[in-house]
């Protein structure tokens, strides 16, 4: 049906901060090795924020100035602004709004999505729906997370894993065929067990003891998540395909979330997808949560052509998982 109205993405844009975070540098933090973490993970290194002032929304300001100086995209043009993150500057407001703030987005309205690791694809699969139904015609869809916030660098098993970043999109209508075609979103709240922050919300509100208890860092049962991660992937990929009665073999990207190498080699055998096309940059920056798959997207744009057959696929702490088909549009 290419006379139908999809959501495309028409423009991508990714920002890191400067300081870099190496495996060199944990060796002294805690009791690892860069053999240890490259076997285990990939990362070689990941970058870091250090930026007195600066939070979550800062890094997605810059993502989204950059993506508006890409595509000519003037800030009083944005209809709606959603940024995926777990590491917001504050409870409220939201820091979509103060994105807006900050870019001057006078006219648009935002609001974010908490799904951890999968917060871009809840975002950009939610985005697009006010572009479908005729709603708004330019949709900015940022992931954007300063992880080394809730990360416990005393902790070898889990500071060795995160990084900070932010990717931004333009989201717009294209009737040519391109865009958005089909999308596989799942939850279970009883994952959460497994891959959470013990403190900090309403079942534990801040306190002495809990900063004592230090429950206010990632906390992941690594192994358990690697199963359910893999398979929830692998899942939610062959179903979109399936549904949209696609081969792997006219997949030209898969585009999985840089959570660890392991994880994406093991996702891209058990899709029978050769390591060829699949991105990959975890090594440079660890793992960023809602980030990681627009810097892939971003890192990776010129290699891509219009009509490319792109698979999304993410898992994150909840549990979240899905994976978004969509044809490139440029």
């Amino acid at each position: 049906m290419p006379n139908k109205l999809r959501a495309a993405i028409t423009g991508v844009n990714g920002w890191v901060p400067e300081d870099r975070l190496t495996n060199a540098d944990l060796e002294k933090m805690v009791d690892t090795s860069d053999e240890w973490i490259t076997t285990r993970t990939g990362i070689k290194e990941r970058r870091i924020l250090r930026t007195p002032g600066w939070a979550t929304s800062d890094m997605a300001a810059e993502a989204v100035r950059g993506l508006m100086l890409k595509t000519g995209l003037l800030p009083g043009e944005i209809d709606l602004l959603i940024v995926a993150t777990v590491t917001a500057d504050m409870v409220f407001p939201d820091t979509a709004n103060t994105v807006c703030d900050k870019i001057g987005a006078k006219n648009a309205f935002g609001f974010d999505i908490n799904a951890a690791c999968s917060g871009f694809l809840y975002a950009l699969a939610t985005g697009a729906q006010f572009i479908v139904a005729g709603a708004y015609e330019k949709v900015v869809v940022v992931g954007a997370d300063m992880m080394s916030s809730i990360t416990d660098y005393t902790d070898r098993n889990t500071c060795v894993l995160f990084g900070d970043g932010a990717g931004a999109v333009l989201l717009e209508g294209r009737r040519d065929g391109t865009g958005i075609q089909d999308f596989v979103l799942r939850g279970d709240g009883a994952g959460r067990e497994f891959l959470h922050m013990k403190s900090g919300g309403s079942l534990r509100p801040p306190s002495h003891e809990t900063v004592d208890r230090r429950e206010h860092y990632v906390y992941q049962e690594g192994k358990r998540v690697f199963k359910f991660a893999v398979e929830g992937m692998v899942s939610t990929a062959q179903e979109v395909l399936r549904r949209n009665h696609k081969t792997v073999d006219e997949v030209d990207w898969v585009v999985p979330h840089q959570a660890n190498m392991r994880i994406i080699t093991s996702v891209a055998e058990h899709l029978g997808v050769p390591m060829e096309k699949v991105m990959v940059n975890i090594h440079k920056y660890g793992n960023t949560t809602a980030a990681t798959i627009p810097l892939c997207l971003w890192e990776y744009e010129d290699r891509l052509k219009k009509g490319d057959n792109l698979i999304l696929t993410a898992f994150g702490g909840g549990f979240t998982w899905g994976s978004i088909y969509l044809k490139w549009a440029y």
